[in-house]
């Protein structure tokens, strides 16, 4: 069997095919062996074919046994028999809009995520008035982040025990009474800041559930085949909504008020949960939830820690989410202490950032299942522009970099989110998204702070620095062990002619010629 450290030299493609004969056998021979799915884009094999034999997820097969610490890293598992579609090829821009199930829960998040954009901005812009205080605001904002920090862990293992579906009804619609109760109190004139931190925390708690839950379900929607091009049109659709929505909520705010935005997002909920309801069960792929038992949280965390291959990975996300995406904060102070400009044109910084995003969602839903050398040069790009943003002379070239920063630190999280999804077992996938989102988003309370010391203390464009170093360190690190875990070397090629690559990983070793097999005369 092929130890989980092994299976990561399939996320990076060799660039120096041999021309040795044996040496070409030898991989012609391996290329028919069974491939791990620990990396997605392996191989050749379409999941969607595989038999119930075939699938350890199936219902009446057993469950494997998992090893336990002391008994090393579990072997690999074998994918089934080859079908002739590449896993790694790419169906279209819109490929996953295909299928009947996600296109009504895309148009429900469309009018969904933009209610809650407005929501956010709303919020804010509430506490502000009744407090004039930033540090209200932050309060707020680390209110509803909290509970991700504290139990980001337990929602993934609850996403794990129940139907995926089932509950994010149930959870949609907790978010949507809590939006109508905090309309119902600042229409009437009764809200408080202490209100406001309560309902945040209140969504906080939901979230905990409904975030790793919602990523886990895109699977049972769309299938391995489509699924990295799903979350790369999640991610575009989130990014949609953030331009379309604070600018409905700030007209919304200016005619009738705060609370109405928080009512129009209460509604923007039914089109969700509508879509959840109006889906053909036949039509999913779902996973059997498992049984309740003790010690499923710690072997969560076991998983992860014994596939290189999903740990790596994860260890990045913390990185670039706790540091690399403190862009609140970092912006504000570009644009009133850097550049001195007013609010329009700090708005616009965030719109080019938004605008970024959105072409880097829609250019990784063109491409099939990430590799890990994708996500690491992602990373690094994300990092290496943080850097050179740092030193911009001025607020457009600032306002150009944030857009191509935009681009690479979208790319990275869906790359990393299609990465983890693929390589994960299905009955273990909601413990493992769970703890994506935990390092990922639950890192801001701790990030925030120390970026916002920076960047008060010593200016926002050592800040800004120090948050590329960190995010592009990671990822040279990152993409360091990986290689070394698979047996790879980096190779730099300054003229790596028509179809190289300046940058490649290549084996550290290479067949012998058959002048060194034959014997010595």
């Amino acid at each position: 069997m092929t130890p989980p450290a092994a299976a990561s030299a399939a996320a990076f493609r060799t660039d120096d095919p041999t021309t040795d004969p044996a040496a070409a056998s030898a991989a012609a021979a391996e290329s028919q062996a069974p491939a791990p799915t620990g990396l997605p884009g392996s191989g050749d094999d379409d999941p969607d074919e595989r038999t119930a034999a075939d699938d350890p997820a199936a219902p009446g097969r057993p469950r494997a046994a998992r090893p336990s610490p002391v008994d090393g890293p579990s072997p690999a598992r074998p994918l089934p028999t080859a079908t002739g579609d590449r896993f790694t090829r790419p169906g279209g821009m819109f490929s996953s809009l295909r299928v009947r199930n996600y296109r009504y829960y895309f148009a429900g998040q469309v009018v969904s995520n933009t209610g809650t954009w407005m929501q956010r901005i709303a919020q804010d812009w509430l506490v502000l008035s009744l407090t004039g205080s930033p540090l209200a605001v932050g309060i707020t904002t680390a209110m509803q982040f909290l509970p991700m920090l504290l139990l980001g862990l337990f929602g993934g293992v609850l996403a794990d025990r129940m139907p995926k579906r089932r509950l994010l009804i149930y959870t949609q619609g907790a978010m949507g009474l809590l939006a109508a109760g905090l309309a119902v109190l600042t229409v009437g004139g009764v809200v408080t800041p202490y209100y406001v931190y309560a309902f945040a925390l209140l969504l906080g708690l939901v979230t905990v559930v409904d975030n790793p839950t919602r990523q886990a379900f895109v699977s049972e929607m769309v299938g391995p085949k489509d699924l990295a091009n799903a979350v790369s049109l999640n991610a575009a659709n989130f990014q949609t909504a953030r331009l379309i929505g604070p600018a409905v909520a700030g007209l919304l705010i200016a005619a009738v008020g705060s609370g109405w935005a928080f009512a129009v997002n209460a509604l923007s909920f039914a089109a969700v949960i509508g879509g959840l309801l109006a889906m053909r069960e036949n039509e999913l792929r779902p996973t059997a939830p498992i049984a309740r038992e003790k010690g499923q949280l710690r072997e969560g965390l076991r998983y992860v820690r014994e596939r290189p291959e999903l740990l790596w990975p994860m260890v990045l996300a913390g990185f670039i989410g706790t540091f690399g995406f403190n862009f609140p904060t970092l912006l504000s102070g570009f644009a009133y202490d850097t550049f001195h400009v007013g609010a329009g044109q700090y708005g616009l910084l965030n719109t080019a950032m938004a605008v970024g995003s959105l072409a880097g969602a829609l250019l990784a839903a063109r491409r099939g299942a990430p590799r890990l050398r994708r996500l690491v040069g992602a990373a690094l790009a994300f990092g290496a522009l943080e850097v050179v943003a740092a030193f911009a002379p001025g607020y457009w070239t600032f306002a150009v970099l944030l857009t191509l920063i935009g681009v690479f630190g979208l790319s990275f999280n869906t790359s990393v989110n299609s990465a983890l999804q693929l390589g994960t077992d299905p009955e273990m996938r909601g413990r493992v998204m769970g703890l994506l989102v935990l390092v990922f988003t639950g890192g801001t309370p701790i990030g925030a702070p120390v970026v916002g010391w920076v960047t008060a203390s010593y200016g926002p464009r050592l800040g800004l620095l120090a948050c590329g170093l960190v995010s592009a360190a990671a990822a040279a690190v990152v993409g360091l062990v990986l290689a070394r875990s698979a047996d790879l070397r980096v190779r730099f090629d300054l003229h790596p002619g028509r179809g190289g690559r300046v940058v490649a990983f290549v084996p550290r070793t290479t067949a012998p010629a058959k002048s060194e097999l034959a014997p010595a005369c």
